[in-house]
């Protein structure tokens, strides 16, 4: 049993002062507000629930600044993914789990304690299935364990190079499945997160370009009750492709043809017609935004006012994990949108209230829909995943409550997360993962060879 008391914690019924919060197994026992501390207890001062990364290619991660010389032509999203490729088809199991590592360890400094890994990278380099279809899938989740971040494993389904079933592109042969080789990749999935504490696992086919709508009926089942997720219209031409094809928008084509509900997240949907959003926001699913991803891609900016407005529901990830940090993607977020309406305080939840606080609530709460968690927060029985925010950071010194969230997205960059417990284990202290030197030379000894 571990005793922890914070100054101030935001609770899902709001603020509180002197609280203390108990952890049993991993999960938080009691919280009691308004006591004073005892004789053991942790104390810290403002205390946080942790947030998911509802979206991430871990193995990008190690290629992160590869993609920043300009080409012959018109560099896009097109363009980068041939680098993306060439550094795909050059990792070992190894790599993978190298690179992964470092990049949940990165996570929880900064503020992230579940990852929704959206995992397509199967195969061996020159396509051949590896023995056990879930190598790569247990390279993810050794990264996991040994970071302590929470593991939402989303095996992705990727079969096509093109709407229609066009034939892959020899540089997604690591990739390809057919439905029943998915069927056992993901069985092996199971048993790859089986031991690992507060895992859960879904599906994720790829995109409407990589998957046909037999194939998409077919491998729901699948999920078993877990979560779907799927990018869709990241990118005007691939809105441009399926009109072509099927003579709908990706996500037009989805609300018609798919079983969109709650359990679904569609990841970007950054180009969306009015009617799309409306009827996107009722379904329950939950837009998974990348606001620094879709930037460095030049994806565009999704219609976030518009989309709260009809009520729809959003959480945040790292996607292509160039830079990595909660509150870096939750203000990435709020500037498109002050960039877009040439407004500020976009996003905020009214006359009065904080920007800061209303992005974290959504967040906390579109993050936990999307991954499937149904206990979230700092409330009994959810599990122990509290960050506490240090209160000497210069852009919090003076600053309480709403105003220090407000601190920590908008003004402190690095360094304002104190602690992290990740499950219960505090993983996180004065700012540094007890793992941080011991992932990095990992990480640069296997990123040192695939770039040399």
């Amino acid at each position: 049993m571990t005793r922890l008391h914070f100054a101030s914690a935001l609770l899902p019924s709001g603020w509180a002062n002197d609280v203390q919060v108990v952890i049993t197994a991993g999960a938080i026992g009691e919280v009691t507000p308004d006591v004073a501390p005892t004789a053991g207890d942790e104390r810290h001062g403002i205390a946080l629930p942790g947030l998911a990364s509802l979206h991430s290619h871990a193995f990008q991660r190690g290629m992160a600044g590869l993609a920043e010389m300009r080409g012959d032509s018109t560099d896009t999203f097109w363009t980068w993914r041939e680098t993306m490729y060439r550094f795909a088809l050059a990792m070992t199991p190894d790599d993978v789990a190298a690179v992964a590592t470092l990049l949940y360890v990165e996570m929880l400094e900064q503020g992230f304690t579940r990852v929704g890994e959206f995992h397509y990278l199967h195969h061996d380099r020159d396509g051949s299935r590896y023995a056990d279809p879930g190598e790569m899938a247990a390279r993810i989740a050794q990264a996991a364990e040994a970071s302590g971040i929470a593991l939402t494993l989303l095996p992705g389904f990727y079969a096509h190079g093109g709407f229609g079933g066009a034939a892959p592109h020899a540089g997604q042969r690591r990739f390809i499945c057919t439905v029943d080789q998915f069927a056992d990749l993901t069985s092996a999935s199971r048993k790859a997160i089986a031991t690992l504490p507060g895992a859960n696992i879904g599906i994720a086919p790829h995109s409407l370009r990589a998957v046909t709508p037999d194939e998409l009926g077919a491998i729901i089942p699948l999920a078993d009750g877990g979560p779907v997720h799927i990018h869709a219209a990241e990118q005007v031409k691939e809105v441009e492709d399926c009109l072509a094809w099927s003579g709908r928008r990706p996500v037009q084509w989805l609300l018609e043809h798919a079983p969109v509900d709650r359990r679904w997240c569609l990841i970007h949907a950054t180009h969306m017609t009015d009617e799309e959003v409306t009827a996107f926001a009722r379904t329950g699913s939950v837009a998974g935004l990348c606001p620094i991803t879709e930037a460095s891609l030049g994806d565009g900016i999704f219609p976030a006012r518009e989309f709260l407005d009809a009520g729809g529901a959003f959480g945040v990830g790292t996607d292509s994990n160039v830079l990595v940090g909660a509150a870096d993607e939750l203000r990435q977020l709020e500037y498109g949108q002050r960039l877009k309406h040439r407004e500020r305080n976009v996003l905020s939840a009214g006359a009065g209230r904080s920007t800061g606080r209303a992005l974290f609530d959504h967040a906390l709460a579109g993050g936990a829909r999307a991954l499937a968690q149904t206990s979230v927060g700092l409330t009994p029985g959810a599990r122990a995943d509290i960050v506490t925010l240090d209160t000497t950071h210069p852009s919090l010194a003076g600053r309480a409550r709403d105003v220090a969230i407000d601190g920590w997205i908008f003004a402190a960059g690095s360094g304002a997360i104190d602690c992290v417990w990740a499950g219960g284990d505090k993983v996180v202290e004065g700012g540094r993962h007890r793992l941080r030197q011991v992932a990095r030379d990992h990480f640069n000894a296997s990123v040192r060879r695939l770039v040399a």
